[in-house]
């Protein structure tokens, strides 16, 4: 056998859940050349150095123009694989948007932005959004679903992209 083994593509992104004061998220209307017309979260991937709520800030910023946001913070972590070469690793970050209205600053990929309320999301969903909305706790909450040390399919996070929660507060503790 000849030529070096396959090494499957590793994709480390984020999806930015943005909330408005009444409680509804942002969504956009993808419209990416070559893929099917779905709505997804802000986000993108995670560029060398950055954590990934560093990432989440500058994703939304470049995405929506919405840079006035409070509360950062990581709250779902999944991983799936969308393809036999590819395994994808996407953090949530929550944050708080005030009255920010959100800009098509990228028309080329997104032909909208529009809130909805968290349970009643438009779709099609892009995967990786319909992960981290089935993954993230509703706003507010001090749950997190969180992942025990080990392989990824060895615990609630599945390779199907799939995520339950499980009964730990924030700081680790059993709830």
């Amino acid at each position: 056998m000849t030529g070096t083994p396959e090494v499957p593509d590793r994709v480390i992104g984020v999806g930015v859940l943005v909330t408005d004061p009444a409680g509804r998220i942002l969504l956009g209307h993808r419209v990416k050349a070559g893929e099917e017309p779905c709505w997804c979260l802000p986000g993108g991937a995670v560029e060398p150095g950055e954590t990934f709520e560093q990432a989440a800030l500058r994703e939304l910023a470049e995405e929506t123009g919405i840079t006035d946001v409070t509360g950062a913070r990581t709250v779902a972590v999944v991983l799936d694989r969308p393809g036999p070469a590819t395994v994808r690793v996407t953090a949530g970050v929550a944050v708080a948007a005030g009255a920010a209205a959100p800009a098509v600053t990228e028309p080329h990929v997104f032909a909208a932005w529009r809130w909805f309320p968290p349970e009643e999301p438009p779709g099609p969903l892009f995967p990786a959004t319909a992960h981290l909305l089935s993954a993230a706790p509703p706003a507010g909450a001090t749950r997190y679903p969180v992942a025990p040390a080990g392989r990824p399919d060895d615990g609630p996070v599945s390779g199907s992209g799939t995520a339950a929660r499980h009964p730990l507060t924030q700081d680790g503790r059993p709830g």
